[in-house]
């Protein structure tokens, strides 16, 4: 499955990096790809444990940028 994120309070293109790499690490991650220049994540997933994959996203988020704000397109 693929979703498409806009990710408001993003304020690096260091920190952008560092964010995919942690995410794609996650398990049940196919791939991560974040642009710091349009602010968006495009993420593919398998279906399983689906709560628990955006669990880890989310707290991969808030190690590196704690008052970012994920919004689904």
């Amino acid at each position: 499955m693929k979703k498409i994120y806009k990710l408001k309070g993003l304020d690096c293109a260091n920190c952008a990096t560092k964010i995919e790499n942690q995410i794609n690490k996650i398990k049940g991650i196919e791939s991560a790809s974040i642009s710091f220049i349009t602010g968006r994540m495009v993420i593919e997933y398998s279906e399983e444990n689906i709560e628990e994959i955006f669990k880890q996203i989310k707290k991969a988020i808030k190690r590196q940028e704690p008052d970012m704000k994920l919004e689904e397109i």
